[in-house]
Protein backbone atom coordinates (compact mmCIF):
# COMPACT_ATOMS: atom_id res chain seq x y z
CA UNK A 1 0.00 0.00 0.00
CA UNK A 2 1.44 3.42 -0.72
CA UNK A 3 2.14 5.91 2.17
CA UNK A 4 -0.57 8.21 1.90
CA UNK A 5 0.12 11.98 3.36
CA UNK A 6 -3.25 14.23 4.08
CA UNK A 7 -2.55 17.91 3.75
CA UNK A 8 -4.61 20.92 5.68
CA UNK A 9 -4.23 24.13 6.62
CA UNK A 10 -5.91 27.61 6.56
CA UNK A 11 -7.45 28.84 4.07
CA UNK A 12 -4.63 31.14 1.61
CA UNK A 13 -2.27 29.02 3.06
CA UNK A 14 -1.08 27.99 -0.17
CA UNK A 15 -2.11 24.26 0.23
CA UNK A 16 -4.12 23.70 -2.79
CA UNK A 17 -1.26 25.36 -5.03
CA UNK A 18 1.43 23.14 -3.15
CA UNK A 19 -0.39 19.94 -3.57
CA UNK A 20 -0.89 20.61 -7.83
CA UNK A 21 2.10 21.58 -8.08
CA UNK A 22 3.99 18.37 -6.36
CA UNK A 23 0.89 16.25 -7.95
CA UNK A 24 0.08 18.32 -11.42
CA UNK A 25 -3.41 17.21 -10.44
CA UNK A 26 -4.69 20.85 -11.12
CA UNK A 27 -7.37 20.74 -8.45
CA UNK A 28 -9.10 24.34 -8.49
CA UNK A 29 -7.64 26.63 -6.37
CA UNK A 30 -9.67 29.24 -4.40
CA UNK A 31 -8.56 32.78 -3.66
CA UNK A 32 -11.16 33.43 -0.35
CA UNK A 33 -11.97 31.14 2.40
CA UNK A 34 -14.34 28.25 2.06
CA UNK A 35 -16.53 25.93 4.00
CA UNK A 36 -16.56 23.11 1.68
CA UNK A 37 -15.00 19.14 2.81
CA UNK A 38 -14.07 18.57 -1.41
CA UNK A 39 -10.79 16.30 -0.87
CA UNK A 40 -8.37 16.32 -3.95
CA UNK A 41 -6.75 13.09 -4.62
CA UNK A 42 -3.51 12.30 -5.96
CA UNK A 43 -0.85 9.45 -6.13
CA UNK A 44 2.53 10.55 -6.95
CA UNK A 45 6.15 8.36 -7.51
CA UNK A 46 8.81 8.36 -4.74
CA UNK A 47 11.64 9.86 -6.76
CA UNK A 48 14.76 7.18 -6.54
CA UNK A 49 17.83 7.60 -8.57
CA UNK A 50 18.90 4.09 -8.21
CA UNK A 51 15.64 2.25 -10.41
CA UNK A 52 16.77 3.78 -13.78
CA UNK A 53 20.52 2.64 -13.79
CA UNK A 54 18.67 -1.31 -12.71
CA UNK A 55 16.42 -0.73 -15.53
CA UNK A 56 19.30 0.43 -18.00
CA UNK A 57 20.78 -2.97 -16.69
CA UNK A 58 18.21 -5.42 -16.78
CA UNK A 59 15.78 -3.90 -20.03
CA UNK A 60 12.90 -5.12 -17.62
CA UNK A 61 9.03 -5.33 -18.62
CA UNK A 62 8.29 -2.91 -16.42
CA UNK A 63 9.65 -0.59 -13.89
CA UNK A 64 7.70 0.25 -10.88
CA UNK A 65 8.53 3.17 -8.44
CA UNK A 66 7.15 3.33 -5.11
CA UNK A 67 4.29 5.76 -4.45
CA UNK A 68 2.65 7.67 -2.02
CA UNK A 69 -0.96 9.51 -1.57
CA UNK A 70 -1.50 12.58 -0.92
CA UNK A 71 -4.86 13.96 0.31
CA UNK A 72 -5.85 17.71 -0.10
CA UNK A 73 -9.14 18.78 1.96
CA UNK A 74 -10.57 22.17 2.04
CA UNK A 75 -8.59 25.31 4.24
CA UNK A 76 -10.19 24.91 7.81
CA UNK A 77 -8.78 26.32 10.90
CA UNK A 78 -12.50 27.82 12.12
CA UNK A 79 -11.81 27.04 15.70
CA UNK A 80 -10.02 30.42 17.08
CA UNK A 81 -11.99 32.41 15.14
CA UNK A 82 -13.06 34.08 18.11
CA UNK A 83 -16.87 34.40 16.97
CA UNK A 84 -18.09 33.46 20.02
CA UNK A 85 -19.92 30.13 18.51
CA UNK A 86 -19.09 26.90 19.96
CA UNK A 87 -16.68 25.04 17.21
CA UNK A 88 -17.00 21.27 17.45
CA UNK A 89 -13.75 20.38 15.00
CA UNK A 90 -13.79 19.10 11.84
CA UNK A 91 -17.18 17.39 10.40
CA UNK A 92 -17.85 13.62 9.70
CA UNK A 93 -17.43 13.99 5.72
CA UNK A 94 -13.73 16.10 6.33
CA UNK A 95 -12.74 13.52 8.98
CA UNK A 96 -13.46 10.76 6.16
CA UNK A 97 -10.82 12.33 3.69
CA UNK A 98 -7.78 12.08 6.08
CA UNK A 99 -8.75 9.50 9.36
CA UNK A 100 -6.90 7.15 7.36
CA UNK A 101 -4.04 9.08 6.48
CA UNK A 102 -0.54 7.49 7.44
CA UNK A 103 0.96 11.07 8.81
CA UNK A 104 -1.08 14.91 8.29
CA UNK A 105 1.14 17.57 6.83
CA UNK A 106 -0.03 21.09 8.14
CA UNK A 107 1.00 23.67 5.59
CA UNK A 108 1.62 27.18 6.94
CA UNK A 109 2.23 30.39 5.25
CA UNK A 110 5.10 32.63 6.53
CA UNK A 111 4.63 35.50 3.46
CA UNK A 112 2.70 38.62 2.70
CA UNK A 113 0.42 38.90 -0.11
CA UNK A 114 -1.64 41.71 -0.19
CA UNK A 115 -3.02 39.72 -3.23
CA UNK A 116 -3.91 36.98 -1.50
CA UNK A 117 -5.05 38.13 2.57
CA UNK A 118 -5.01 35.96 5.31
CA UNK A 119 -8.33 35.04 6.92
CA UNK A 120 -6.61 36.68 10.63
CA UNK A 121 -4.89 39.56 8.59
CA UNK A 122 -1.86 39.10 9.59
CA UNK A 123 0.94 36.79 9.40
CA UNK A 124 1.98 34.57 12.24
CA UNK A 125 2.64 30.54 11.84
CA UNK A 126 2.74 29.80 15.20
CA UNK A 127 -0.76 31.26 15.99
CA UNK A 128 -2.01 29.28 12.47
CA UNK A 129 -0.89 26.52 13.85
CA UNK A 130 -2.30 26.72 17.44
CA UNK A 131 -5.69 27.46 15.53
CA UNK A 132 -4.94 23.90 12.98
CA UNK A 133 -3.98 22.32 16.15
CA UNK A 134 -7.30 23.50 17.90
CA UNK A 135 -9.56 22.21 15.39
CA UNK A 136 -7.77 18.76 14.77
CA UNK A 137 -8.03 18.77 19.20
CA UNK A 138 -11.85 19.55 19.10
CA UNK A 139 -12.68 17.03 16.20
CA UNK A 140 -10.92 14.20 18.57
CA UNK A 141 -12.97 15.43 21.64
CA UNK A 142 -16.22 14.86 19.57
CA UNK A 143 -15.03 11.35 19.01
CA UNK A 144 -13.98 10.80 22.31
CA UNK A 145 -17.21 11.95 24.20
CA UNK A 146 -19.25 10.20 21.61
CA UNK A 147 -17.10 6.88 22.73
CA UNK A 148 -17.59 7.22 26.51
CA UNK A 149 -21.36 7.94 25.70
CA UNK A 150 -21.31 4.54 24.24
CA UNK A 151 -18.75 2.96 27.40
CA UNK A 152 -21.06 4.55 29.76
CA UNK A 153 -24.11 2.15 29.06
CA UNK A 154 -22.21 -1.04 28.48
CA UNK A 155 -19.76 -0.11 32.01
CA UNK A 156 -22.79 -0.58 33.74
CA UNK A 157 -22.77 -4.56 33.41
CA UNK A 158 -20.14 -4.12 35.82
CA UNK A 159 -17.42 -5.41 33.53
CA UNK A 160 -13.99 -3.98 34.46
CA UNK A 161 -12.86 -4.27 30.85
CA UNK A 162 -14.96 -1.10 30.12
CA UNK A 163 -14.64 0.64 33.33
CA UNK A 164 -11.09 0.41 32.44
CA UNK A 165 -11.64 1.69 29.09
CA UNK A 166 -13.89 4.86 30.58
CA UNK A 167 -10.58 5.52 32.22
CA UNK A 168 -8.49 5.73 29.18
CA UNK A 169 -11.49 7.84 27.93
CA UNK A 170 -11.55 10.50 30.68
CA UNK A 171 -8.06 10.92 30.71
CA UNK A 172 -8.31 11.71 26.86
CA UNK A 173 -11.00 14.07 27.09
CA UNK A 174 -9.05 16.03 29.66
CA UNK A 175 -6.22 16.76 27.39
CA UNK A 176 -8.47 17.37 24.46
CA UNK A 177 -10.31 19.44 26.48
CA UNK A 178 -7.04 21.80 27.22
CA UNK A 179 -6.45 21.29 23.43
CA UNK A 180 -3.19 18.83 24.36
CA UNK A 181 -2.77 16.24 21.09
CA UNK A 182 -2.86 12.88 22.42
CA UNK A 183 0.40 12.34 21.19
CA UNK A 184 1.48 14.28 24.14
CA UNK A 185 -0.05 11.68 26.69
CA UNK A 186 2.03 9.03 27.98
CA UNK A 187 -0.26 5.75 27.65
CA UNK A 188 0.40 1.92 28.32
CA UNK A 189 0.39 -0.39 25.58
CA UNK A 190 -3.24 -1.90 26.63
CA UNK A 191 -4.49 1.73 26.57
CA UNK A 192 -3.47 1.78 22.46
CA UNK A 193 -6.44 -1.11 21.84
CA UNK A 194 -8.89 1.35 22.60
CA UNK A 195 -7.09 4.57 20.65
CA UNK A 196 -6.66 2.08 17.61
CA UNK A 197 -10.20 1.76 17.04
CA UNK A 198 -10.71 5.70 17.20
CA UNK A 199 -8.61 7.06 14.25
CA UNK A 200 -7.71 10.12 16.64
CA UNK A 201 -5.89 12.81 14.27
CA UNK A 202 -4.09 14.19 16.88
CA UNK A 203 -2.18 11.20 17.35
CA UNK A 204 -0.76 10.76 14.05
CA UNK A 205 2.71 11.55 13.03
CA UNK A 206 2.68 15.09 11.33
CA UNK A 207 4.92 17.49 9.62
CA UNK A 208 5.11 20.89 9.09
CA UNK A 209 5.34 22.38 5.71
CA UNK A 210 6.20 26.05 5.78
CA UNK A 211 5.44 27.74 2.70
CA UNK A 212 7.89 30.40 2.29
CA UNK A 213 8.09 33.21 -0.51
CA UNK A 214 10.43 32.19 -3.79
CA UNK A 215 13.35 34.31 -2.36
CA UNK A 216 13.42 32.99 1.13
CA UNK A 217 13.14 29.42 0.08
CA UNK A 218 17.23 28.81 0.56
CA UNK A 219 17.91 30.66 3.36
CA UNK A 220 14.53 28.78 4.86
CA UNK A 221 15.97 25.52 4.12
CA UNK A 222 19.79 26.61 5.46
CA UNK A 223 17.76 27.52 8.98
CA UNK A 224 15.94 24.43 9.18
CA UNK A 225 18.88 22.11 8.46
CA UNK A 226 20.68 24.14 10.97
CA UNK A 227 18.27 23.94 13.98
CA UNK A 228 17.57 20.12 13.24
CA UNK A 229 20.99 19.43 13.54
CA UNK A 230 20.81 21.04 17.35
CA UNK A 231 21.97 24.81 16.36
CA UNK A 232 20.94 27.22 19.08
CA UNK A 233 18.76 29.93 17.10
CA UNK A 234 17.12 32.41 18.69
CA UNK A 235 14.10 33.32 16.41
CA UNK A 236 13.95 36.78 18.31
CA UNK A 237 17.08 37.38 16.45
CA UNK A 238 15.71 36.61 12.65
CA UNK A 239 14.31 38.88 10.27
CA UNK A 240 11.15 39.33 8.49
CA UNK A 241 9.99 35.74 7.34
CA UNK A 242 12.72 34.06 9.14
CA UNK A 243 11.21 34.51 12.57
CA UNK A 244 8.49 32.56 11.85
CA UNK A 245 10.44 29.57 9.92
CA UNK A 246 12.52 29.85 13.19
CA UNK A 247 9.42 29.26 15.76
CA UNK A 248 8.23 26.84 13.79
CA UNK A 249 11.51 24.76 13.48
CA UNK A 250 11.90 25.33 16.98
CA UNK A 251 8.31 23.77 18.13
CA UNK A 252 8.91 21.15 15.46
CA UNK A 253 12.24 19.82 16.86
CA UNK A 254 10.56 19.95 20.50
CA UNK A 255 6.97 18.66 19.13
CA UNK A 256 8.99 15.41 17.59
CA UNK A 257 7.49 17.06 14.17
CA UNK A 258 9.30 16.81 11.32
CA UNK A 259 9.81 20.58 9.19
CA UNK A 260 10.15 21.35 5.26
CA UNK A 261 10.69 24.57 3.60
CA UNK A 262 8.77 24.92 0.57
CA UNK A 263 7.75 27.57 -2.15
CA UNK A 264 3.89 26.99 -3.90
CA UNK A 265 4.57 29.84 -6.03
CA UNK A 266 7.94 27.96 -7.41
CA UNK A 267 6.82 24.40 -7.42
CA UNK A 268 3.86 25.69 -9.66
CA UNK A 269 6.35 27.62 -11.85
CA UNK A 270 8.88 24.58 -12.07
CA UNK A 271 5.97 22.11 -12.81
CA UNK A 272 5.13 23.81 -16.05
CA UNK A 273 8.96 23.20 -16.96
CA UNK A 274 10.94 20.20 -18.31
CA UNK A 275 12.02 18.12 -16.01
CA UNK A 276 15.87 19.17 -17.32
CA UNK A 277 15.55 22.97 -16.86
CA UNK A 278 13.75 22.23 -13.65
CA UNK A 279 16.60 20.68 -12.33
CA UNK A 280 19.36 23.35 -13.58
CA UNK A 281 17.22 25.69 -12.30
CA UNK A 282 16.88 24.29 -8.71
CA UNK A 283 20.56 24.22 -9.09
CA UNK A 284 20.72 27.82 -10.02
CA UNK A 285 19.14 28.56 -6.39
CA UNK A 286 21.09 26.27 -4.62
CA UNK A 287 18.52 23.77 -3.76
CA UNK A 288 19.53 19.66 -4.70
CA UNK A 289 15.43 18.72 -4.78
CA UNK A 290 11.54 19.69 -5.65
CA UNK A 291 9.58 20.67 -2.64
CA UNK A 292 7.24 17.19 -3.41
CA UNK A 293 10.65 15.08 -3.24
CA UNK A 294 11.85 16.94 0.18
CA UNK A 295 7.85 16.41 1.53
CA UNK A 296 8.22 12.88 0.38
CA UNK A 297 11.56 12.37 1.83
CA UNK A 298 10.33 14.21 5.32
CA UNK A 299 7.16 11.73 5.23
CA UNK A 300 9.74 8.52 5.16
CA UNK A 301 11.65 9.73 8.04
CA UNK A 302 8.63 10.51 10.21
CA UNK A 303 7.39 7.00 9.46
CA UNK A 304 10.67 5.07 9.70
CA UNK A 305 10.62 3.98 6.35
CA UNK A 306 13.12 2.97 3.84
CA UNK A 307 12.84 1.43 0.63
CA UNK A 308 14.57 -2.05 -0.65
CA UNK A 309 14.55 -3.30 -4.27
CA UNK A 310 14.00 -6.04 -6.78
CA UNK A 311 15.44 -6.54 -9.90
CA UNK A 312 15.25 -8.75 -12.97
CA UNK A 313 14.06 -9.01 -16.12
CA UNK A 314 10.47 -9.35 -15.36
CA UNK A 315 10.35 -5.67 -13.61
CA UNK A 316 12.72 -3.60 -11.50
CA UNK A 317 10.94 -2.24 -8.90
CA UNK A 318 11.06 -0.06 -5.13
CA UNK A 319 9.02 -1.72 -2.04
CA UNK A 320 8.44 0.39 0.89
CA UNK A 321 9.07 -0.92 4.53
CA UNK A 322 9.16 0.46 8.26
CA UNK A 323 12.91 0.17 9.02
CA UNK A 324 13.52 -2.60 11.11
CA UNK A 325 11.71 -4.88 8.91
CA UNK A 326 12.88 -8.58 9.04
CA UNK A 327 13.52 -10.41 5.53
CA UNK A 328 10.18 -12.49 6.01
CA UNK A 329 7.88 -8.91 6.74
CA UNK A 330 10.24 -7.52 3.39
CA UNK A 331 9.37 -10.53 1.53
CA UNK A 332 5.47 -10.17 2.58
CA UNK A 333 4.93 -6.83 1.07
CA UNK A 334 5.59 -8.85 -2.46
CA UNK A 335 3.14 -11.52 -1.74
CA UNK A 336 1.52 -13.53 1.32
CA UNK A 337 2.80 -17.28 0.41
CA UNK A 338 6.54 -15.84 -0.31
CA UNK A 339 6.88 -15.06 3.53
CA UNK A 340 4.71 -17.67 4.49
CA UNK A 341 7.23 -20.00 2.64
CA UNK A 342 10.26 -17.45 3.12
CA UNK A 343 13.52 -20.05 3.21
CA UNK A 344 16.25 -17.24 2.71
CA UNK A 345 17.08 -13.92 1.25
CA UNK A 346 19.80 -13.36 -1.61
CA UNK A 347 21.29 -9.55 -0.59
CA UNK A 348 23.09 -7.32 -2.55
CA UNK A 349 23.74 -3.67 -1.12
CA UNK A 350 22.81 -1.38 -4.39
CA UNK A 351 26.27 0.00 -4.12
CA UNK A 352 28.09 -2.98 -4.61
CA UNK A 353 26.16 -4.51 -7.34
CA UNK A 354 26.93 -1.49 -9.44
CA UNK A 355 30.28 -1.21 -8.47
CA UNK A 356 30.97 -5.01 -9.56
CA UNK A 357 29.63 -3.74 -12.94
CA UNK A 358 26.05 -4.71 -12.43
CA UNK A 359 26.19 -8.20 -12.23
CA UNK A 360 25.23 -10.63 -9.51
CA UNK A 361 27.63 -13.17 -10.48
CA UNK A 362 30.22 -10.76 -10.11
CA UNK A 363 29.04 -9.39 -6.44
CA UNK A 364 28.87 -12.78 -5.45
CA UNK A 365 32.01 -13.93 -6.59
CA UNK A 366 33.57 -10.99 -4.80
CA UNK A 367 31.88 -11.76 -1.95
CA UNK A 368 29.58 -9.61 -1.85
CA UNK A 369 26.12 -11.10 -2.27
CA UNK A 370 25.05 -12.89 1.44
CA UNK A 371 22.63 -15.40 2.03
CA UNK A 372 20.64 -14.32 5.04
CA UNK A 373 18.21 -15.85 7.27
CA UNK A 374 14.63 -14.83 8.92
CA UNK A 375 16.48 -12.53 11.72
CA UNK A 376 17.97 -10.53 8.99
CA UNK A 377 17.09 -6.92 9.35
CA UNK A 378 16.61 -5.45 6.06
CA UNK A 379 18.55 -2.25 5.03
CA UNK A 380 17.45 0.88 2.48
CA UNK A 381 19.16 -0.14 -0.80
CA UNK A 382 19.35 -3.76 -0.30
CA UNK A 383 18.48 -5.60 -3.86
CA UNK A 384 16.76 -8.80 -2.46
CA UNK A 385 15.83 -12.28 -4.02
CA UNK A 386 13.35 -14.22 -1.83
CA UNK A 387 13.71 -18.05 -2.05
CA UNK A 388 10.11 -20.03 -0.28
CA UNK A 389 8.40 -22.93 -0.66
CA UNK A 390 4.70 -22.88 -0.25
CA UNK A 391 3.45 -26.47 0.06
CA UNK A 392 0.14 -28.11 -1.25
CA UNK A 393 -1.36 -27.57 2.68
Amino acid sequence: MALTIGMIGLPQSGKTSLFNAITRAGAPVSGYATSTVQANFAVVQVPDARLQPLADIFHPKKTTYATVEFVDVAGVGQAAHGDGEKHEGLSAEFIGHIRNADALALVLRTFENSNVPHIYNSINSNRDLDSLNAELALTDLATVEKRIERTKKVAKSGDKKYQQELDILQLLQEALNDLRPVSSLELLAQDRAVLSELFLLTLKPRMYVLNVSEDMLGAASDLLERIAAGADVDPEKQEGELKGIATIAKRGKAEGAEVAAVSARLEAELAELPEEDAAEYLESLGLPKLGADRVIQVGYRLLNLITFLTAGEDEVRAWTVTKGAKAPEAAGKIHSDIERGFIRAEVTRYEDFMNSGGSFAAAAKKGLQRLEGKEYVIQDGDIAHFRFNVGKG
